[in-house]
């Protein structure tokens, strides 16, 4: 092969491995219409979308085809009347095409798609293709360079059909990828959401994931201790009790007849104990190997302050109902609630009888009961 041709078939080489490292890290996504407009020889590019109710969304060109924020109507008008993208659906998908192919030089004279839009950003030349893409809309790849660079030939249009399915292919990856991470991230926010704390760990203890939850009761419980990374309790009875439900869990998670128990009560001075529990979570299959089983660790604080504004929304509570339906919530006593509040017994039994009406229920300890599973207990975060 001669040295140009290996250089060319190199670059391009090095341009599909990006793709495909962009697809799995989006960060490298930004700069990539640059890369492949080099590739080709060429001065722009531009990938984009075209949607439904003639949507477009630009997912990534080189700054020379950037316009200024009081162009950016002007600019999505013309992207929407995409001469090019018009003309190469009618060729054909996923077929490498060029404006020689698409427009005769009387039409490229009399156009606004030149001469107003083309002429403004120093393109006359294009190779390029359309494609189908996620949600029916169709994918544009389009590659410019000005007139005097002359127009695309037989190398260029081979190289372009090289790249073109690997950029499909790395697009979907990325929009595959984007999802389970937007499914991951969701998962997180809800687990921040919960009252209880919830900690992934491995069969020695070590903490591979943490909600915001967990990390604050680690922190403001003495019981509690994270010690090189790994869960512990201060007691070593509890310890060792916590290890024998893990190892139990961990077992369990892989396939294995385990004995039965998975809770666990954390006694601490002059408050109610805290609550643990550990789950097995067994590993997913895939093609790709399996995942490692885990297991899951449940901590709840039944003292926890319960979201005093949230109760007032459910509700309908006034503010000083809302702080003794909290306290209810919470397993106080209705003496507790006059002592901390600093008023008479008999108005806070009016405030319970108001309570009770407005949440239908009919006695305190339903009420309770009612009121502590409602909402979250408040966050530190």
């Amino acid at each position: 092969m001669p040295s140009q041709e290996l250089y060319e078939s190199s670059r391009v080489s090095g341009l599909i491995a990006h793709l495909y490292d962009a697809a799995i890290d989006d960060a490298l996504w930004s700069g990539t219409a640059t890369r492949i407009a080099e590739t080709l020889g060429s001065t722009s590019t531009v990938l984009k979308l075209h949607g439904d109710n003639a949507r477009v969304n630009l997912l990534e060109c080189t700054d020379n085809l950037m316009v200024s924020e009081r162009e950016q109507a002007w600019a999505h008008d013309w992207h929407r009347k995409d001469l090019w993208v018009d003309r190469s659906v009618a060729y054909g998908m996923s077929r490498i095409i060029t404006d020689e192919d698409l427009v005769t030089r009387e039409e490229q004279a009399r156009s606004g798609f030149y001469q107003e839009w083309l002429r403004h950003l120093d393109i006359h030349h294009m190779i390029g293709a359309v494609f189908p893409a996620a949600d029916g809309a169709i994918g544009v790849l389009g590659i410019h360079r000005p007139q005097g660079a002359g127009a695309y030939r037989a190398t260029e249009r081979r190289q372009a059909a090289l790249v073109l399915p690997h950029l499909q292919r790395a697009l979907r990856l990325g929009q595959r990828f984007a999802a389970v991470s937007h499914a991951h991230a969701a998962t997180l926010q809800a687990l921040d959401k919960m009252d209880t704390g919830v900690l992934m760990v491995d069969g020695t203890g070590r903490v591979i994931q943490a909600s915001s939850i967990a990390e604050r009761l680690l922190r403001d419980n003495a019981e509690l201790a994270f010690i090189c990374g790994r869960l512990a309790l201060r007691s070593p009875a509890l310890h060792d009790k916590l290890t024998e439900l893990v190892r139990g869990a961990m077992a369990t998670a892989r396939g294995q007849i385990a004995k039965s128990g998975a809770a666990l009560a954390i006694p601490r001075p002059d408050r109610m104990p805290l609550a643990l529990e550990v789950a097995p979570l067994r590993p997913a299959v895939s093609a790709f190997g399996e995942q490692r089983p885990c297991v899951l660790v449940f901590i709840r604080d039944p003292e926890a302050p319960i979201a005093v504004a949230r109760l007032r929304e459910l509700f309908g509570f006034t503010r000083t109902e809302g702080v003794v339906a909290a306290a209810l919530g919470r397993g106080a006593s209705l003496e507790d609630i006059a002592a901390g509040m600093g008023i008479g017994l008999a108005t806070v039994r009016t405030h319970l009888k108001r309570i009770l009406a407005k949440t239908g229920t009919h006695r305190q300890a339903e009420a309770a009961a009612l009121l502590a599973r409602s909402v979250p207990t408040v966050s530190n975060h």
